[in-house]
């Protein structure tokens, strides 16, 4: 029997690699976004996000930290928009503002409903618990494709109290059973009692309710160096219904490298058998990219094991199994979080790109946003 699943095994290698030979990204273009400095109400930029909408839109997100670069503090969710794929981008509007809170809003994932068109966005406030409780979970929706958004929803009266942070990244709407059409959206908890946990909706986000739960080790207790703990986190949906979530490593528990865990039944529970732990994906604890396009799957992260720099693209014949050997520098200097998007859709072209937003610097990763558009076929 386990020769039959190693031939097996190596069938699926073969096709996928005769399937997809012609890989080869390079960056096609590139524009920044953001620039921190302290300039107007903004001193930092951080935590970008990135989808496309159900019409072809191009939406970027971003925490404006308004007095500081820290977690904690007051911010606004900044918002550009593209309407032809990136090339020219909106000005910045402030979709949400916190006021003055202390222990501001946490971005968050966005999530596309394809069957409605709507776009929501979670986020938190007062996460951190710093001079305020309880935690909030907290939804605000487009339903003309980026333009004009909701007041701000809380979600909690549904969820419990919880510190929830989503992502930062995208949410996922299933495409397969089980739970088609399911809305899925993946994040962390907060301080001891930590872990990756997912929201789930099944009605186009009217109602959500708790799903998966992958805790930390030892839970509810303070941590160690080396200690389980799971924290940010990317879903992304295969083929075969399943769910892979690629996770940062908070303690660098077993390796410097990245956690993926799979969800068989819709984003219910987290199976630690369904844990792996992948050594190729070395990363500096930090929140990072994948997306599933075409049967590939890509990475985005700052490649090194100590520090964040060398933003990088990888990518997988095998939905992540294993890498291929090459990889693409994005960006050799400081770099941090990344969050990847692609159209989909039926024409060639959009079957060409994949962008990628992350942080980038000279000096430092939060210095700018910047916006990469990665041509997968080498140009041609």
């Amino acid at each position: 029997m386990d020769q039959l699943w190693l031939v097996a095994g190596l069938m699926f290698v073969l096709q996928a690699r005769e399937g997809h030979a012609q890989i080869e990204p390079l960056v096609y273009d590139e524009q920044l976004l953001w620039v921190s400095g302290g300039a107007g109400e903004v001193n930092t930029y951080r935590i970008p996000l990135l989808t496309f909408t159900s019409r072809g839109s191009l939406l970027a997100f971003a925490e404006a930290r308004k007095h500081s670069s820290g977690d904690i503090g007051a911010k606004f969710i900044a918002l550009r928009r593209s309407a032809d794929k990136g090339a020219t981008w909106s000005p910045t509007y402030f979709i949400v503002d916190d006021g003055s809170m202390a222990d501001g809003l946490n971005l968050g994932s966005v999530v596309v409903d394809e069957e409605t068109g709507s776009v929501m966005l979670i986020y938190s406030l007062c996460f951190h618990l710093y001079q305020c409780s309880p935690s909030s979970t907290m939804l605000v929706e487009s339903l003309d494709d980026g333009l004009t958004w909701s007041a701000p929803r809380n979600l909690s009266i549904q969820l419990g109290v919880k510190s929830f942070a989503p992502g930062p990244g995208f949410g996922i709407q299933k495409r397969y059973d089980p739970s088609a059409g399911r809305l899925v959206v993946c994040g962390h908890g907060n301080i001891e009692g930590d872990g990756v946990f997912c929201i789930l909706s099944d009605d186009h986000g009217r109602t959500w309710k708790n799903g998966a739960a992958l805790k930390s080790i030892p839970y509810n207790q303070p941590k160690q160096n080396l200690d389980f703990n799971p924290d940010e986190c990317q879903p992304v949906e295969l083929q075969d219904g399943s769910i892979v979530i690629n996770v940062r490593n908070q303690n660098n528990y077993h390796c410097r490298c990245r956690m993926v865990v799979r969800s068989l039944d819709g984003g219910e529970t987290l199976p630690v058998e369904e844990l792996v732990f992948d050594h190729t994906l070395v990363d500096p604890v930090v929140a990072a990219g994948t997306l599933q396009k075409e049967g590939v799957m890509y990475f985005s992260n700052p490649a090194n094991s100590q520090h964040r720099v060398n933003m990088t693209l990888r990518w997988s014949l095998t939905d992540g199994r294993s890498w291929e050997s090459e990889a693409l520098q994005i960006w050799q200097g400081p770099s941090g979080y990344s969050s990847m998007t692609t159209l989909v859709g039926n024409s060639v072209e959009d079957k060409k790109y994949i962008f990628v937003i992350y942080e980038k610097g000279h000096r430092e990763y939060i210095e700018t946003i910047s916006i990469a558009k990665i041509h997968l076929y080498g140009g041609r």
